[in-house]
C-alpha cells in the first residue's frame, strides 16, 4: 500500500519555534507573576498563626498552667539538690583528708578521694624543710615531735 500525501507535513519536519528576547522576557515574567501570588498571603498566614499560639495559651486551663510552674520549680529543685550533695561529699573528703573543699572539683566520693590524695602527694613531696632554730640560734636539721613537745624541751632546758 502505498503512503497518500495529505498536504500536511509530518510533525518531524515542522519548523523549531524560536523566541525573541522581549517574548522570553514576558514568559519569564508571567511565570514570576504566578509565583509571587503562590506565596502573596504568607505575611497573613504568619500572622494568624502567631494568633493562634497566643489564643491556645490563653485558653490553657489554670491547672496546665500551675504544672508548667511546678515543673520548672521541680528541676531547678533537683538542681539545686545535686549541688549540694556535691557540696557535701567535698566537705566530708576535705574534713577527712584536710585538702581545702574548694581544691576538690570531682563529683563523686571516689573522685574527690583521688583529687585529695594527688593534692596531699603533691604538696608533701613540695614542701620545703626549714631548719629547726632553738635558743642558741644554731640550725640543726633534725626535728623531734611536735611544737608543743619542741617548747616543752626548750623551757626544760633552760632550768
Amino acid at each position: 500500500m502505498a503512503e497518500t500525501n495529505t498536504g500536511t507535513p509530518a510533525p518531524d519536519t515542522q519548523p523549531e519555534k524560536t523566541f525573541t528576547q522581549d517574548e522570553v522576557n514576558k514568559i519569564v515574567g508571567d511565570r514570576l507573576v504566578r509565583e509571587r501570588e503562590k506565596f502573596a498571603d504568607y505575611e497573613a498566614i504568619k500572622e494568624k498563626a502567631a494568633k493562634f499560639d497566643e489564643m491556645e495559651e490563653a485558653q490553657k486551663t489554670e491547672l496546665e498552667k500551675a504544672q508548667e510552674r511546678a515543673n520548672k520549680l521541680q528541676s531547678e529543685l533537683d538542681g539545686m539538690k545535686a549541688a549540694e550533695q556535691i557540696r557535701n561529699i567535698r566537705d566530708e573528703v576535705a574534713q577527712t583528708t584536710g585538702v581545702p573543699s574548694n581544691l576538690l572539683t570531682a563529683d563523686t566520693k571516689e573522685g574527690c578521694e583521688e583529687q585529695a590524695k594527688a593534692i596531699k602527694a603533691y604538696t608533701e613531696s613540695n614542701r620545703p624543710s626549714y631548719p629547726s632554730v632553738r635558743d642558741s640560734g644554731e640550725a640543726t636539721t633534725s626535728t623531734k615531735g611536735t611544737t608543743k613537745e619542741q617548747f616543752e624541751d626548750w623551757v626544760n632546758s633552760l632550768g
